[in-house]
């Protein structure tokens, strides 16, 4: 298969619609030339629709059968499995890549196969995510596809309060971290931009109406989402000031600064202030008792009460436990 059609096919793959001029411009030839390639594809099998409208286009559909030379039954449920499980974050670093790539499989996949992987997946690989809540790979499917397509969405949220809604958004990114699953949109019914678990959200619904990506705020989706994280108002927060560089801490505090809704900035040379947050009390005192156990002198600027009375019977309890015997 010559260069050029591998990479009609990927472009086919990446949209759900694309239009003859569209993949001209892309591919750097003439309609004419698009037009020869898409039926050379038809010819191997690969089920290439033409769509209506004021200028037309096309896209891949559902077949059948899998295109020849590509995937048979057995590997086709087979990928998908192995797409679901990386999903659930078992491979550093593929747990977004993978829903993606999901995506593009279920697009094409028959029905029949459709309803193996969701076999599967309801019965052996929901996604779980590093011991946190559960994103369903079903749901994370939907937002993938709806980001990528740029597709208004519509779905149920319970926010941080348990308090219910229904939004109506207009989704950009979906970003793993933390061991979580967000979804960044922009929510034109409060004129703002939103980030929302995925494991909060409930019946994601595609509503069909395309719309015209906005900018991001920040320079990429990750780092909007550290920014939300990071100044978000938490339950239980915590401010400390460290006698040791900024560096320093972060080095030693490792892999914990990054899973974490906190930040280390450097004060000066010597000095520096770790915030933390969270809503889970034990979780954030763990925090607090780690930065404590660097061994650099530091100050409790700031903490929320609760968070100073759990730490308190904590300290008692360590105390009472390495007690001598007898004392």
């Amino acid at each position: 298969m010559p260069a050029r059609m591998l990479r009609l096919l990927t472009l086919l793959q990446s949209r759900r619609e694309w239009t003859g001029a569209e993949l001209a411009e892309r591919l750097e030839v003439t309609g004419r030339t698009v037009r020869r390639d898409i039926e050379r594809l038809r010819e191997l099998g690969y089920p290439v629709e033409g769509t209506t409208g004021t200028s037309g286009g096309y896209r891949l559909a559902s077949g059948r059968n899998l295109p020849p030379l590509v995937l048979d039954d057995d590997e086709a449920v087979a990928v998908a499995a192995g797409l679901l499980t990386a999903a659930g974050g078992s491979v550093s670093g593929i747990e977004e890549t993978s829903v993606r790539a999901l995506a593009k499989l279920e697009q094409v996949l028959p029905a029949r196969l459709r309803q193996q992987v969701a076999a599967v997946a309801g019965a052996t690989v929901p996604v779980f995510l590093r011991g946190g809540p559960r994103a369903e790979p079903a749901t994370l499917a939907v937002l993938a596809t709806a980001c990528r397509d740029h597709e208004l969405l519509s779905f149920e949220y319970t926010g941080r309060d348990g308090t219910p809604s229904s939004r109506r958004v207009e989704p950009h990114h979906l970003v793993t971290v933390y061991g979580r699953w967000y979804l960044i949109a922009y929510d034109p019914d409060r004129d703002g931009w939103r980030t929302f678990r995925a494991d909060r959200l409930a019946h994601p619904s595609p509503t069909h109406r395309r719309f015209t990506p906005r900018e991001l705020p920040a320079p990429d989706a990750a780092t909007y989402l550290a920014r939300t994280l990071t100044s978000a108002p938490y339950r239980y927060t915590a401010e400390l000031t460290v006698h040791a560089a900024a560096p320093v801490v972060s080095g030693r505090l490792g892999k914990l600064v990054a899973q974490i809704p906190g930040r280390v900035d450097a004060a000066d040379s010597g000095t520096c202030t770790v915030r933390l947050g969270g809503d889970d009390l034990d979780l954030v005192a763990q925090h607090l008792m780690a930065v404590t156990a660097l061994g650099h002198p530091f100050t409790l600027d700031q903490a929320t009460p609760e968070l100073r009375d759990h730490v308190h019977t904590l300290t008692g309890r360590l105390h009472t436990a390495t007690a001598p015997p007898g004392s």
